[in-house]
């Protein structure tokens, strides 16, 4: 009776056990994870990188290391909203925030690391015109090719938190097609005014390589009977492994609405030039990258002229927060190897002196040591500039038009003249200069980069320009003058509404009409100037990926230096003349 009441007791306390547990079996959520694979800029994967996962209220966080294949896997994760970071010797560390993982389900993150030489990237340090494709479409298609081929998913408040799949979904590789069309109107500069029809075709294919074709066609309001402008560049590049890739853009452009003078008394309508550029970049580890290019070109106006512009560019990290490096350029389109994202070429400034042509040249040599602060950079840079042709930028129709530019070359003047946007250019007489450059760079929120830039050194100044003066007499009165500017720029993308924008405001004294350190990469971009790309939704109404685009430059007018010149016209020397275009784009 004991063994047999001992038994019965047992029964009734596990029992009662199983009761009270019940509830909480039944309250169970199951587990999480988050799962990825990390890579370099280049899209190499990063075997070895140390992967958290973090979430408030947790001192620990939980880690993992990726394998050689990138990938890294951590679950048992609670459910809730977390912060997954990655970081590895010699890397800029990255994170993806508010990750919110659902009860059961696989969360897939791929994170991107960058060194700090790769960061130049992230700032608005680019010559871009607003017809090309915002950060999401360069040439390279890094980010259709980077990003998990899953949807995001939205919380109830409505904001992406996180990428859900199921565990057995896998990568791979295919290819990548994306297109764009579009059609701006206005007065974008020297060479493009009027109206332009566009259309861009970017492939990547499985192995690696890459394939952009564009094409661009004119319509210039001046001067009438002029047939339309024709610009069509197509680049190639492939990655090449360790962090390295080799690029080419080959480009033709035919503008027959320039008119230009000649070294006697003859003067020529239309400019035409083919150019082709080619540049590598050489990974050596994880501390040095080493980038070299030219481009070569050939152009002819009234005479032919020919010629190359090379670029040495190199980078050495000896700790993860310290980065030195050093530059030299002869062309200010082309100084390294991210350049090559836009495959849109500039107009070369080729105008005729005495028996030859002669084109825009320079040689910029600097040096520069940067450092990590938290997610930002600050960097200094010492710099030296022989300019032997700077390009010195009008606004303003010559009277009489072609007896005016026979004169100009008569008197050894060789000017270039686009009377669809009533700007022009011509090449001044040599200068050296040299000074320093301090920029800081700080994240404002995720996609969003501001930067402030400051910097010495001398221009071409019109300050001795007066009424009464011939063009030719106006330039011959250009000196150099010492002064500094000062640069605020913000770029990147605004979440909720999708607008992608590229805004600077740099100002350097009103009397010089030649920028301040023309290499730097805001020099283009005059007091304030904005590029903003804007999506537009309207139902099934419009097609998907239509967008706004509006590109501005000097929107205020300023540094400008008007004169009244001989022959009855209204001059004005500019550093930067301003334009204004605007237009829509449809990506499908």
């Amino acid at each position: 009776m004991q063994i047999r009441f001992n038994q019965l007791g047992t029964t009734l306390v596990l029992f009662t056990g199983f009761a009270v547990c019940l509830p909480a079996v039944a309250q169970f959520s199951p587990a999480a994870a988050v799962t990825g694979v990390v890579r370099d800029v280049q899209g190499v994967a990063q075997a070895g990188a140390l992967v958290q996962v973090m979430t408030a209220g947790v001192d620990a966080p939980r880690s993992t290391f990726t394998d050689i294949h990138g990938r890294y896997s951590i679950a048992n994760l609670t459910p809730g909203k977390y912060a997954v970071q990655a970081s590895a010797a010699l890397f800029v560390s990255t994170s993806k925030d508010n990750l919110q993982l659902r009860p059961g389900k696989w969360a897939v993150v791929n994170l991107t690391l960058a060194t700090l030489f790769d960061t130049s990237a992230w700032l608005p340090a680019e010559r871009r015109k607003s017809d090309e494709p915002g950060d999401d479409w360069k040439w390279t298609l890094r980010s259709s090719a980077n990003r998990p081929m899953l949807r995001m998913a939205d919380d109830d408040t409505g904001e992406a938190t996180g990428v859900l799949t199921s565990s057995s979904a896998t990568e791979t590789k295919r290819d990548l097609t994306q297109a764009r069309a579009a059609f701006t109107s206005g007065d974008g500069g020297f060479g493009h005014g009027g109206t332009h029809s566009l259309l861009a075709e970017g492939r990547e294919f499985g192995d690696g390589s890459e394939l952009m074709m564009r094409m661009d066609v004119g319509t210039p309001t001046e001067p009438a009977g002029v047939g339309p402008s024709t610009e069509v560049e197509v680049g190639f590049g492939r990655k090449m492994g360790y962090g390295s890739a080799v690029r080419t853009v080959v480009s033709y452009q035919g503008h027959p609405e320039v008119l230009s003078s000649g070294g006697g008394t003859a003067s020529g309508i239309g400019i035409t030039a083919f150019q082709m550029a080619s540049a590598e970049q050489i990974a050596l580890g994880d501390t040095v990258k080493i980038e070299v290019g030219s481009e070569v070109y050939a152009v002819k106006a009234v005479g032919a002229a020919m010629g190359a512009d090379p670029f040495f560019r190199a980078a050495v990290q000896p700790t993860e927060n310290w980065t030195l490096g050093y530059r030299m350029a002869t062309s200010r389109e082309l100084q390294g190897f991210a350049d090559l994202d836009a495959v849109e070429r500039d107009l070369p400034v080729t105008v005729s002196s005495g028996s030859h042509m002669e084109t825009e040249h320079g040689r910029h040599q600097e040096v520069s040591v940067s450092r990590k602060l938290g997610h930002g950079v600050a960097e200094v840079t010492y710099y030296h500039d022989a300019m032997d042709h700077p390009a010195v930028a009008g606004r303003g129709v010559l009277a009489d038009g072609e007896p005016v530019l026979q004169s100009l070359g008569s008197a050894g003047l060789g000017v270039l003249q686009d009377p669809s946007t009533a700007s022009f250019r011509f090449l001044a007489s040599a200068y050296s200069a040299g000074g320093m450059n301090l920029m800081v760079s700080e994240p404002l929120g995720p996609g969003l980069w501001a930067a402030l830039e400051y910097s010495t050194g001398s221009a071409l100044s019109g300050k001795k320009v007066g009424d009464g003066m011939s063009l030719t007499e106006a330039s011959n009165q250009l000196y150099i003058a010492s002064g500094q500017s000062a640069t605020f720029a913000v770029k990147g993308r605004l979440i909720r509404s999708g607008t992608k924008l590229r805004a600077a405001y740099r100002w350097q004294p009103t009397g010089l009409v030649t920028a301040i350190d023309p290499y730097r990469a805001f020099s283009d971009q005059a007091y304030l100037s904005m590029a903003v790309r804007q999506p537009i939704h309207m139902g099934r109404l419009l097609p998907p990926g239509l967008e706004g685009t509006l590109n501005v430059t000097n929107l205020l007018a300023q540094g400008y230096k008007p004169f009244l010149s001989s022959d009855g016209s209204t001059l004005v020397l500019a550093q930067s003349p301003r334009t204004l275009e605007a237009g829509l784009s449809v990506t499908f």
